[in-house]
């Protein structure tokens, strides 16, 4: 690819502040529009978070001041995109409805982005954490549903599959077990780099946005599975981290947040249908140019070395927003058994330990019922069976994912068996004629 960042001369700082009325922009229509504008714009906001706080976490180390107001005014800019990104979301759109959208994110870009890994096992940790955002997308439309009258096809428009993944209640662990092995800095390739980065950002958004938003809803199952699904996006966060060279100065780091921001709108304007939501993808791209060239100097400042040592001379894509699910049924099938172990690795089911770690944090935090089971529970009282979104040849598999997903030890006494999940589809599809299925 032709375009090397470095060499693009970008909008200066000085140039960079705008007005409030361009800073909040006008929001999408949530009937109109396409679902990877939304899955964009959600990741952006993530994206520009995380680098809006490291470099505060950076500042507090640094003492020029006059690299000091240069990384403050660049955080502040960074604030202003974070909130034309965020707030291109509609007020009218629900918590639950920008919520699928989220998961839509997680699960379409983490497939995207296993697929095009240059390191094997960080493409692993990526289709392990695959599964388990899957199933959070499942857990979740049922509650929309039930709550708010919301098809996940409304929000993920036939592009993600919906049904079960590895179950939610098995996501919890012993959060040692969570640290993967980091990459070498000096050999892993700028792809591997910016695809961690990218997908840490999204992931930390997600938690962020669940521990902000989950308490807004009356029903306790719905408020107590808020909480379940943002422990777990707590642990993605600790995994995701894990897998960076923690030996990188903060100063390469800040090169790497800032080649990982322009990589992510390159894509953004590439690919956006929305012509009015492009535009704010080809300014900010031109703006993160900026900012990568006050990077790339302030790391020959203090590092003695040339940026290209770190990210290369072209430009990488972090996602192609687009289906997976063919993908991701793939994993799903061969994967769902799927554990971490000690020292980075990884195992199955059958092969764990008696003492495995996590059984302690899962018996403990399942003692009395696990949330994300009762969104099972509460929607086959109200509609015979589950909500799933998927092609009849994934949904004939149902009962067998859920039966290779589940563990022995370390389940919830509310847990829906596969056998009940059997009893729940066959009743409903002798009640309802097939022009009638709720999806």
């Amino acid at each position: 690819m032709s375009f090397n960042p470095l060499k693009e001369k970008g909008i200066p700082i000085e140039k960079q502040v705008r007005n409030w009325h361009q800073i909040v922009g006008k929001p999408y229509n949530k009937t109109e529009v396409d679902c990877y504008t939304r899955t964009r714009q959600i990741l952006m906001n993530g994206i520009e978070v995380e680098a809006w706080g490291f470099k505060h976490q950076l500042n507090r180390f640094v003492s020029d001041n006059n690299d000091k107001t240069l990384i403050a005014q660049i955080s502040r800019i960074e604030d202003s995109q974070q909130a034309t990104s965020n707030w291109m979301g509609p007020a009218d759109q629900s918590v639950l409805e920008t919520t699928l959208g989220y998961e839509q994110v997680a699960v379409d870009l983490t497939a995207w982005m296993a697929q095009n890994e240059p390191d094997e096992y960080v493409k692993e940790t990526f289709d392990f954490g695959l599964l388990e955002d899957f199933d959070h997308l499942y857990r979740y439309s049922q509650f929309a549903y039930m709550t708010e009258g919301i098809k996940p096809c409304e929000i993920v428009q036939g592009q993600t599959d919906v049904i079960v993944g590895r179950p939610t209640q098995h996501h919890h662990n012993c959060n040692g077990l969570r640290l993967r092995k980091p990459y070498d800095k000096k050999t892993a390739h700028p792809q591997t780099k910016v695809n961690i980065l990218t997908l840490l950002s999204g992931e930390q958004q997600t938690h962020n946005y669940y521990a902000e938003h989950g308490f807004m809803y009356g029903d306790h199952v719905l408020r107590e599975t808020y909480a379940e699904i943002k422990d777990v996006e707590e642990e993605h966060v600790t995994m995701y981290e894990s897998l960076i060279d923690p030996s990188e100065s903060m100063w390469e780091k800040f090169l790497i947040h800032e080649f990982t921001e322009v990589c992510n709108y390159y894509t953004c304007m590439e690919d956006e249908s929305d012509e009015r939501i492009k535009k704010t993808w080809e300014l900010f791209l031109d703006i993160e140019l900026g900012h990568l060239k006050a990077a790339a100097d302030l790391f020959k400042k203090y590092e003695k070395r040339d940026a290209e040592e770190v990210i290369g001379t072209e430009i990488v894509i972090p996602c192609r927003f687009m289906s997976q699910k063919d993908y991701v049924q793939k994993v799903l099938e061969n994967e769902v058994d799927k554990r971490l172990a000690k020292e980075g690795k990884y195992t199955t089911i059958d092969k764990l330990p008696e003492d495995w770690p996590s059984y302690k944090v899962q018996e403990k935090q399942n003692e009395i019922s696990s949330p994300s089971e009762n969104a099972i529970r509460l929607v086959s009282i109200y509609h015979n069976r589950d909500i799933v979104e998927a092609d009849k040849q994934l949904k004939e598999k149902e009962t067998a994912i859920l039966a290779k997903g589940l563990q022995k030890k370390g389940v919830a006494d509310n847990t829906v068996m596969p056998d009940e999940l059997e009893k729940m589809i066959k009743k409903s599809e002798k009640e309802k004629p097939k022009q009638e299925e709720l999806i």
